[in-house]
């Protein structure tokens, strides 16, 4: 259900508690109301910024005990990326385990062994252990931020897309709730486009 970080954060950006959103909503009549009648008047009457209205609406949603997107039953919450580049395995590979694409997907770190039951914790804060390491095609760990009180499991996939290309997929799942599943989607999102980029660059 709703997370810490949620609520918190929920608060401080929009200056109502998470339980005063679902007050509001209540009094609105939100359990018979429809997805679009509920951004209507999170947008309009209660003046939300539109960046939260899908996420206060999906977690008000999971109350009613409706499944949201991302929701599994085995995984908890889970986010998958995919980017193509046009590059060999074995060239994103090198560059996602060197010092500079390590920043993609663990922060600051220096460089070090990646193998199975390798653990790491880079300087913002990230940590974890590696479960699964299969050179030039998967990763398979433990990741969890500082802030999270349980560790989510992160994947990395490279999986050959012919004519001299890869797919380069980021999956993770066991996240706290939708909102975090939001806050990871913007996250890898950006890894992705950002290895997308600098690659193309090494290419040109």
């Amino acid at each position: 259900m709703a997370g810490a970080l949620f609520k918190k954060d929920l608060e401080q950006q929009t200056g109502r508690t998470w339980e005063a959103w679902v007050k509001l909503l209540e009094e609105q009549g939100g359990r018979d109301c429809t997805y679009d009648q509920l951004a209507r008047f999170l947008s309009e009457d209660a003046e939300l910024d539109e960046s939260w209205i899908p996420i206060v609406i999906g977690m008000y949603e999971q109350l009613l005990g409706r499944k949201p997107i991302g929701l599994t039953a085995d995984a908890g919450y889970q986010i998958g990326v995919r980017r193509t580049v046009r590059a060999s395995k074995e060239t994103i590979w090198r560059y996602l385990t060197s010092g500079e694409g390590l920043k993609l997907w663990l922060g600051t770190i220096a460089p070090f062994p990646i193998a199975v039951g390798s653990a790491f914790v880079s300087e913002e804060g990230v940590s974890g252990k590696f479960g699964v390491v299969k050179s030039p095609e998967k990763l398979r760990m433990k990741w969890q931020r500082k802030d999270w009180e349980n560790a989510s499991t992160l994947q990395i996939y490279l999986l050959s897309s012919g004519a001299g290309k890869t797919t380069v997929a980021f999956h993770q799942e066991k996240l706290d709730d939708l909102y975090m599943r939001e806050i990871m989607k913007r996250h890898w999102e950006l890894a992705a486009e950002t290895l997308l980029r600098e690659l193309t660059a090494q290419e040109a």
